[in-house]
Protein backbone atom coordinates (compact mmCIF):
# COMPACT_ATOMS: atom_id res chain seq x y z
CA UNK A 1 0.00 0.00 0.00
CA UNK A 2 1.33 3.59 -0.67
CA UNK A 3 2.50 5.17 2.25
CA UNK A 4 0.79 8.51 2.06
CA UNK A 5 -2.42 6.58 1.81
CA UNK A 6 -1.34 4.21 4.59
CA UNK A 7 -0.46 7.10 6.64
CA UNK A 8 -3.57 9.39 6.09
CA UNK A 9 -5.64 6.46 7.05
CA UNK A 10 -3.61 6.20 10.38
CA UNK A 11 -4.32 9.35 11.43
CA UNK A 12 -7.90 8.87 10.63
CA UNK A 13 -8.16 5.69 12.99
CA UNK A 14 -6.38 7.39 15.66
CA UNK A 15 -8.68 10.47 15.45
CA UNK A 16 -11.77 7.73 14.90
CA UNK A 17 -10.61 6.15 18.49
CA UNK A 18 -11.11 9.74 20.54
CA UNK A 19 -14.01 10.54 18.46
CA UNK A 20 -16.51 9.95 21.38
CA UNK A 21 -14.35 10.67 24.40
CA UNK A 22 -10.81 11.58 25.12
CA UNK A 23 -8.32 8.83 25.73
CA UNK A 24 -4.77 7.85 26.21
CA UNK A 25 -2.08 6.18 24.60
CA UNK A 26 -2.48 2.97 25.92
CA UNK A 27 -6.31 2.88 25.81
CA UNK A 28 -6.26 4.09 22.04
CA UNK A 29 -3.97 0.98 21.09
CA UNK A 30 -6.45 -1.26 23.10
CA UNK A 31 -9.12 0.30 21.37
CA UNK A 32 -7.82 0.00 17.61
CA UNK A 33 -6.25 -3.47 18.08
CA UNK A 34 -9.49 -5.64 16.85
CA UNK A 35 -9.09 -3.33 13.38
CA UNK A 36 -5.49 -2.66 12.97
CA UNK A 37 -2.13 -3.11 14.91
CA UNK A 38 0.04 -0.37 15.72
CA UNK A 39 3.03 -0.03 17.76
CA UNK A 40 3.64 2.62 19.95
CA UNK A 41 6.15 4.69 18.77
CA UNK A 42 3.71 4.74 15.75
CA UNK A 43 1.12 5.91 17.73
CA UNK A 44 2.81 8.86 19.55
CA UNK A 45 4.31 10.07 16.00
CA UNK A 46 0.78 10.06 14.69
CA UNK A 47 -0.53 11.77 17.96
CA UNK A 48 2.27 14.44 17.75
CA UNK A 49 1.30 15.23 13.92
CA UNK A 50 -2.10 15.49 14.54
CA UNK A 51 -1.62 17.67 17.93
CA UNK A 52 0.57 20.30 15.37
CA UNK A 53 -2.24 20.13 12.93
CA UNK A 54 -4.73 21.28 15.79
CA UNK A 55 -6.89 18.20 15.62
CA UNK A 56 -6.37 17.33 18.70
CA UNK A 57 -6.18 18.15 22.07
CA UNK A 58 -3.63 17.27 24.89
CA UNK A 59 -4.03 17.31 28.65
CA UNK A 60 -1.97 16.38 31.28
CA UNK A 61 -3.08 14.79 34.38
CA UNK A 62 -1.87 12.59 37.31
CA UNK A 63 -3.55 9.23 36.99
CA UNK A 64 -2.02 6.17 39.57
CA UNK A 65 0.36 8.35 41.16
CA UNK A 66 2.09 9.01 36.84
CA UNK A 67 1.60 11.42 34.59
CA UNK A 68 -0.92 10.75 31.91
CA UNK A 69 -1.60 12.42 28.73
CA UNK A 70 -5.40 13.02 27.35
CA UNK A 71 -6.14 13.41 23.91
CA UNK A 72 -9.30 15.02 22.88
CA UNK A 73 -10.30 15.54 19.14
CA UNK A 74 -11.14 19.15 18.56
CA UNK A 75 -13.45 20.36 15.55
CA UNK A 76 -10.63 20.39 12.55
CA UNK A 77 -10.08 16.73 13.63
CA UNK A 78 -14.01 15.85 13.45
CA UNK A 79 -14.18 17.53 9.91
CA UNK A 80 -10.85 15.18 8.73
CA UNK A 81 -12.67 12.14 9.50
CA UNK A 82 -16.07 13.40 7.67
CA UNK A 83 -13.52 14.26 4.30
CA UNK A 84 -12.19 10.88 4.92
CA UNK A 85 -15.58 9.58 4.92
CA UNK A 86 -16.43 11.30 1.30
CA UNK A 87 -12.77 10.26 -0.15
CA UNK A 88 -13.71 6.89 0.79
CA UNK A 89 -16.85 6.65 -1.21
CA UNK A 90 -14.91 7.96 -4.27
CA UNK A 91 -12.04 5.21 -3.57
CA UNK A 92 -14.83 2.52 -3.37
CA UNK A 93 -16.30 3.73 -6.33
CA UNK A 94 -12.89 3.53 -8.33
CA UNK A 95 -12.28 -0.03 -6.80
CA UNK A 96 -15.63 -1.46 -7.69
CA UNK A 97 -14.92 -0.04 -11.83
CA UNK A 98 -11.22 -1.57 -11.21
CA UNK A 99 -12.39 -5.15 -10.64
CA UNK A 100 -16.28 -5.39 -11.93
CA UNK A 101 -14.24 -6.97 -14.82
CA UNK A 102 -12.83 -9.50 -12.69
CA UNK A 103 -15.66 -12.13 -12.61
CA UNK A 104 -12.88 -14.06 -10.45
CA UNK A 105 -10.02 -14.10 -12.60
CA UNK A 106 -7.68 -12.46 -10.36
Amino acid sequence: MDIQLKRGILDVCVLAAIKNEESYGYKIIKDMKPYIEMSESTLYTILKRLESANMLTVRTAEHDGRLRKYYKITDAGLDRIKSFKEEWREVMSIYQFVVKEDDGND
